[in-house]
């Protein structure tokens, strides 16, 4: 489901450049801390522990796996299709089944690696985490998520009798066995609503009067902590008849921040891009691309626009940048120095159309920026709208040598062409 979501956001953007990090304006957080709310809320998961360090390793299987004889190592980043990926350093795969006595020497070669799988961009991820989990004897895999679904105004339950591989695959090869069970948000989930979805993931063994208790206790969850996706995959019967949420992604909110705020305090900024986390510090919009010409527009409408209309002319866009209707002086000079940040940003367009946004206030900010930053690049700017007149004014007495432009078509050709010279 988490390649669905991204795929509605990316769709809307892929004419302009292509995705190196996504800014989904909401939390994610990393498999083992998913597993410890789930725990909490009753919600059957493996036994684990998670280790940053190598000199914890011995200890924590000591202490939390006694008796174990094979363990499952899994590399804790924010990116999926981590058993497929492979380290910088050689390693394939970021999850590994192996004996007790080599749990600590596969761990080493993940703690500290660069992990790259399909969802990481060749950059990859650090992996600063390695989350240690007791091996499953599953018989049955299925799968499970809760999204908001907007047709429905309200919690969508998806579940299909088969799991262990994305839900696009599974929705090509067997979309019948998709069900989809909508639940009325003011009377939350109902026996009916639960006994629905269990009869969707049909369970071989398991307890049909406990597998409804833990679809509920999943929505429970999702309801309680604001969640935006809870998605288990897969969700799992094992040997002793369990069901077990084997692996699960879930994304909060961010709106709910100021009530979620033990979950929030979970946040990993060392798995996020430095100048979306910079970005989002100053109320800032931001999207890091693959492109040379850094765009700095209000709206995300004009933004889309501008990054289309330079794709147009032959060029590509650095990034996504919203400073909104109302931003102040020294937001713009943020903006500019996360523009600036971008070693790949060779030209930089500035397109205001004011409204609330006052043009007067965007220009201030440039020549401000301009004189905290060492601007090496040429900037063109389109400002238009309130206050316009004043805005360019500044500009004009600033002495910066910067290129005008008199609409949004004329300024994306003259940032192209500074961009060629």
């Amino acid at each position: 489901m988490r390649g669905l979501v991204n795929k509605l956001v990316s769709r809307s953007l892929s004419v302009s450049g292509k995705w190196q990090n996504q800014q989904l304006r909401r939390l994610n957080i990393h498999e083992y801390q998913g597993a410890e709310l789930m725990g909490k809320y009753g919600v059957n998961v493996p036994k684990g522990v998670a280790v940053s360090f190598l000199d914890e390793v011995k200890k924590a299987i000591d202490q939390v796996f006694p008796n174990e004889s094979e363990l499952v190592v899994k590399s804790q980043i924010l990116a999926g299709g981590r058993g497929l990926g492979t380290f910088k350093s050689g390693l394939k795969g970021g999850v590994h089944i192996v004996n007790r006595d080599q749990v600590q020497d596969i761990a080493g070669k993940m703690l500290g690696q660069v992990l790259v799988t399909k969802q990481t961009g060749s950059l990859g991820k650090v992996v600063s985490k390695v989350y240690l989990c007791e091996k499953l004897s599953l018989v049955n895999e299925m799968y499970f998520s809760i999204i908001l679904d907007r047709k429905s105004a309200g919690p969508l339950i998806i579940a299909c009798k088969k799991g262990g591989t994305s839900i696009e695959d599974l929705a090509e090869k067997f979309p019948d066995m998709i069900i989809k069970v909508p639940i009325d948000v003011f009377t939350g989930i109902t026996d009916e609503d639960a006994a629905k979805v269990v009869d969707g993931l049909a369970p071989k063994a398991a307890d049909r009067k406990d597998s409804i208790e833990q679809v509920k206790k999943l929505y429970e969850l999702f309801r309680k902590t604001d969640c935006t996706m809870l998605e288990i995959n897969p969700l799992a019967e094992t040997s002793t008849n369990q069901l077990v949420a084997a692996d699960a992604k879930l994304n909060f909110d961010d709106n709910a921040a100021f009530r979620q705020k033990e979950i929030f305090a979970l946040r990993d900024p060392t798995q996020e891009d430095p100048r979306e986390v910079a970005a989002a510090k100053v109320d800032l919009n931001y999207i890091g691309l693959d492109g040379e010409i850094g765009c700095m527009v209000n709206g995300a409408g004009l933004a889309m626009a501008t990054m289309d209309i330079i794709k147009l002319h032959g060029g590509t866009p650095a990034n996504f940048l919203d400073v909104g209707g109302n931003a102040s002086e020294h937001q713009v000079v943020e903006a500019f120095k996360i523009l600036t940040s971008d070693d790949k940003v060779k030209a930089i367009l500035v397109n205001i159309f004011g409204g609330i946004m006052k043009c007067d206030v965007i220009a201030s900010g440039i020549v401000n920026a301009a004189k905290e930053v060492s601007l090496k690049v040429p900037v063109v700017v389109r400002l238009e709208g309130t206050n316009v007149e004043q805005g360019k004014r500044i500009l004009k007495e600033s002495g910066m040598k910067l290129i005008t432009a008199d609409d949004l078509d004329d300024a994306a050709e003259k940032a192209v062409k500074a961009l060629a010279n």
